[in-house]
């Protein structure tokens, strides 16, 4: 108990100290909930450029409460799904004598109360079938009764980008979006997305499918992207970037709490022994420091990631063994004179301690209370070395990190588009 109170009687003369030990507070809070909540293989896969799971998301969405900042009639869309999972068929009929195929019509309505068009429009298909694929034709109704063939096809792939549809295009006028959304007395072609104003209400969208088999089936989702999506956005990918936000802390603070108490320790330990053999040891570690100091950091870690494709662990290790012979050895110097000439060092040399018996026994545990303040007061400074690292491609590609979500922003001029939530 005394040495707890005699360690936060020592912060209490670092104020910076206290606030540094705040932040890790927080980081380490949000660190054990995101190691709970997100798995670390779940956060690899979600964080993968090839994965589906983001399929559904709008890309370059702002964060869905920006929209508490905006008036009624000025909310960006939020992204729309239906299924003809989730509802009955209208009817199902056979075709031919022999019952083995069918004809079914489902219809999906959704309501769509914005001002602002959706960002994309997509069908996905699930089927289900041995030899003989199902057929579709796809009717989008709008509120007003106006109906557009959207699709009419065999179904040869899982996914159908509506608003790229090139054909569909020329049969409009106009790009999808507008020809599909806006009221019948706009003119969709002269328009643009800036300009237009889709139509309120409910829209319908009738799949007629064919199946030619006992078990074959097919289901149809609708997905109307928005604009606005999840806590903190999306990327370019579609990713939520919450993802990274959340697991680039316990990295971020793994890597920070890693190269403070390695580089720290080193130092420390190196300093304590320097001291008590003097001499050419002292001399040797003195001329390493200040060779060391000349080195500049950043650039040889910038190096290592342009000669190599390094991991964290790679770069943690070099951020250590660049930080050991640091000016903090000459500050721990100093204090380890003092302690070398107390009376209980010649007490224990007396009764013939020996040299590292000393050192870890009684040099380093008189002078250890004023390593907390340093990991605590470092930690930070080593989290944002690593996002710095990250944002310059310096970093492992693979992990969800705060600087590789810059580096990604960065690269796809979020800031010139006017994604500033990214």
């Amino acid at each position: 108990m005394s040495k707890v109170k005699r360690i936060f009687s020592t912060l209490r003369k670092y104020p910076t100290s206290i606030i540094a030990l705040v932040i890790i507070t927080v980081l380490l809070g949000t660190s054990v909930a995101t190691l709970i909540a997100i798995p670390y293989s779940e956060a690899r896969r979600l964080w993968q450029t090839s994965s589906q799971a983001w399929e559904d998301s709008p890309k370059r969405a702002q964060p869905v409460w920006t929209n508490w900042f905006r008036g009624a009639d000025s909310k960006l869309p939020e992204t729309i799904i239906v299924s003809t999972k989730d509802v009955e068929p209208l009817s199902v009929e056979p075709l031919g004598s022999a019952g083995i195929a069918k004809q079914t019509i489902t219809e999906l309505t959704f309501e769509f109360p914005y001002n602002v068009h959706p960002s994309e429009l997509a069908m996905a298909f699930e089927t289900e079938f041995e030899t003989s694929g199902p057929l579709a034709r796809i009717t989008w109704i709008t509120p007003d009764g106006r109906e557009f063939q959207i699709y009419d096809s065999a179904i040869y792939k899982r996914r159908h980008v509506i608003s790229t549809d090139g054909k569909l295009q020329t049969a409009l006028g106009a790009p999808p979006i507008l020809g599909l959304f806006s009221s019948p007395d706009d003119t969709p072609r002269e328009m643009d997305y800036e300009e237009a104003v889709p139509q309120r209400g409910t829209y319908t969208l009738r799949v007629l499918s064919k199946t030619f088999e006992v078990d074959s089936t097919l289901d149809v989702k609708l997905v109307v992207y928005g604009k606005v999506a999840g806590i903190a956005g999306t990327d370019h990918m579609r990713r939520g970037l919450i993802v990274g936000l959340l697991w680039g802390t316990p990295i971020a603070l793994m890597f920070g709490l890693l190269a403070a108490v390695g580089s720290t320790m080193l130092t420390f330990i190196i300093a304590a022994i320097g001291v008590w053999f003097g001499g050419w040891v002292d001399s040797a570690i003195q001329r390493i420091t200040e060779v060391n100091l000349m080195l500049p950091l950043l650039p040889i870690l910038v190096m290592l990631g342009i000669f190599y494709t390094p991991n964290i662990v790679t770069i943690l290790g070099v951020v250590i063994l660049l930080n050991i012979f640091s000016t903090a050895i000459k500050t721990y110097r100093a204090l380890f004179l003092q302690v070398k000439n107390s009376p209980y060092i010649e007490a224990a040399r007396a009764y013939g301690a020996g040299g590292f018996r000393i050192i870890f026994r009684y040099m380093i545990p008189k002078v250890a209370p004023i390593l907390i303040p340093a990991f605590v007061t470092l930690t930070p400074g080593y989290v944002f070395l690593e996002a710095a690292l990250a944002f310059l491609g310096v970093g492992d590609i693979a992990l969800p990190t705060w600087g590789k979500i810059l580096n990604n922003a960065n690269i796809e001029g979020a800031l010139f588009r006017g994604d500033f939530y990214w």
